[in-house]
C-alpha cells in the first residue's frame, strides 16, 4: 500500500525513462493518486508490531482497540515520532492517571514546539530559505550558504517543534513518547548525528534493517555496504524523488568515511582533544548542510546551482539577501549551534528543572507572546509531505 500510494507515479516515470533509453516510446497513464496523510508513519507503526511479534520480542495483543490505538494515535500520526508497539502497548495495561504537574509539563513542551515552528522556523528562516532555493540565477557564496544555513535551522525547528508538540500532547493524556531529537547540530561525527536526529527513524532502520543485514558483525566491505543500503532506503522513505536518494546516499557515504577515519585515527592521543572534537563537530555540521541542499532542492539543476554558489563557482553571481536577512540568519544559526553545544551532554528536562520557577514562567510567557505576535506564515510542517 505504501509503495502504491507514495511511489506509484515515481516508478512509472522511471520505467518510462528506461524504455526511452532503448528506443521504446511509452506513455503511461498518469495516476491521480492522493497520498493518504501520514501513510509512512502509520505503516512503520504497524510494521513495528508485526516485526516484533515475528522476532519473538513482543506478545500479540488480544484487543483490536489496543492495536489500533498505537497505530493511529493522533498526536504523532502525521509526522512522528515513530512509536513502536513495544513502547506503547505496555502503557495500556493500566488506565491513564496524570501525575502532579504532568499536564502543565505537556503544555510547556507544546508551547516550546509551537515557538520553534511559528517564530523560528516560519517567521525568521523559511522566507530566506525559499528565496534562495527559488532564485533562478546564480548566487554569490555568502547568499548560497546563508540560504542553506537558513534551511538547516528551519527543518530542525520545524520537525523538532512538531515532535515536541506530539510528545507534549501525548503527555497531557498520560502517554509517554520517546524523544526524537537530542541537539543534533552538536554531533561529533555522522553516527553521532544519527543518534541525535530523528531518533525514532534511525533506531527503526538500525533494528529492523541494518542489524538483520548483518550490521557491523560482518566483513568491513559488507558492513559499509549495509550502511549505504540503509541510508539509501532512508532517503527514499523521505520522498519519491532522486534528490532524496542522493541525500540518503550522501549520509551513507559520510558514515562509511567516518568508519574509515575511526580505524585510522581513533586511538591517536590527539584524536580526543577538545580542539579536534570541536573541529570534527563543525565539519559534521558543514557536511550535513551540504546534504541538506539535495533534501531541499526540487531537482538536480537547483541543487547544482546551489552547490556551485556555495563553493565559489559563481563569483559574479547575484546577492539577493539584505543585510538584515543575513544578520537574522546568522544570529539564529549562532544561537542554535551554541544552544546545542551547551546542551550536548544534557537533557532538556534536567536543564529546566535547574531553573527557578519564575524564570521558567517568564520564558514560557515570552514564547507565548512571540507566537501570538508573529503568527507565523501558515506553512505546513515539512514532514507532513512524508
Amino acid at each position: 500500500m505504501l509503495g502504491f500510494f507514495k511511489y506509484g507515479n515515481f516508478l512509472l516515470q522511471n520505467f518510462q525513462w528506461l524504455l526511452a533509453r532503448v528506443g521504446i516510446i511509452y506513455e503511461p497513464p498518469h495516476l491521480d493518486i492522493l497520498l493518504p496523510v501520514g501513510i509512512s508513519f502509520y505503516t512503520f507503526h504497524s510494521l513495528s508490531y508485526t516485526l516484533d511479534i515475528y522476532r519473538g520480542v513482543l506478545q500479540p495483543t488480544k484487543s483490536l482497540r489496543d492495536f489500533i490505538l498505537p497505530v493511529s494515535f493522533f498526536p504523532q500520526l502525521i509526522a512522528g515520532p515513530i512509536v513502536r508497539a513495544g513502547d506503547f502497548l505496555p502503557q495500556l495495561l493500566h488506565p491513564p492517571r496524570l501525575k502532579n504537574g504532568q499536564f502543565l509539563w505537556g503544555l510547556a513542551l507544546m508551547t516550546l514546539g509551537l515557538f520553534q515552528k511559528i517564530v523560528l522556523a516560519d517567521t525568521l528562516l523559511s522566507g530566506c530559505a525559499d528565496r534562495v532555493f527559488g532564485y533562478p540565477g546564480p548566487l554569490v557564496a555568502l547568499d548560497s550558504w546563508a540560504g542553506v544555513l537558513a534551511f538547516a535551522g528551519q527543518i530542525f525547528f520545524d520537525f523538532a517543534g512538531y515532535s515536541l508538540c506530539a510528545i507534549g500532547a501525548a503527555l497531557t493524556l498520560d502517554f509517554h513518547l520517546k524523544d526524537n531529537f537530542r541537539f543534533p547540530y552538536a554531533a561529533i561525527g555522522f553516527s553521532d548525528f544519527w543518534r541525535r536526529w530523528h531518533i525514532s527513524l534511525s533506531t527503526f532502520l538500525r533494528d529492523y534493517l541494518y542489524i538483520p543485514l548483518g550490521g557491523n558483525q560482518v566483513r568491513p566491505f559488507r558492513a559499509a555496504l549495509n550502511l549505504v543500503i540503509v541510508m539509501f532506503l532512508g532517503g527514499l522513505w523521505h520522498g519519491a524523488a532522486w534528490t532524496f536518494v542522493v541525500w540518503g546516499l550522501l549520509h551513507g557515504s559520510y558514515l562509511v568515511i567516518e568508519r574509515i577515519f575511526r580505524v585510522w585515527f581513533e586511538h591517536k592521543p590527539w584524536a580526543s582533544t577538545l580542539p579536534v572534537r570541536v573541529l570534527a563537530g563543525f565539519a559534521t555540521y558543514a557536511a550535513v548542510c551540504v546534504a541538506w541542499v539535495f533534501f531541499r532542492a526540487s531537482d538536480f539543476m537547483i541543487a547544482s546551482r546551489m552547490l556551485g554558489g556555495m563553493f565559489g563557482q559563481h563569483p559574479h553571481g547575484d546577492a539577493i539577501l539584505s543585510t538584515r536577512e543575513l544578520s537574522q540568519i546568522g544570529c539564529v544559526t549562532a544561537a542554535l549551534i551554541a544552544m546545542h553545544w551547551a546542551m550536548r551532554d544534557n537533557t532538556f528536562e534536567t536543564a529546566v528543572m535547574r531553573l527557578p520557577p519564575w524564570t521558567v514562567a517568564a520564558i514560557g510567557s515570552a514564547m507565548i507572546c512571540a507566537i501570538i505576535v508573529t503568527q507565523g506564515s501558515s506553512n505546513a510542517f515539512i514532514y507532513f509531505q512524508f
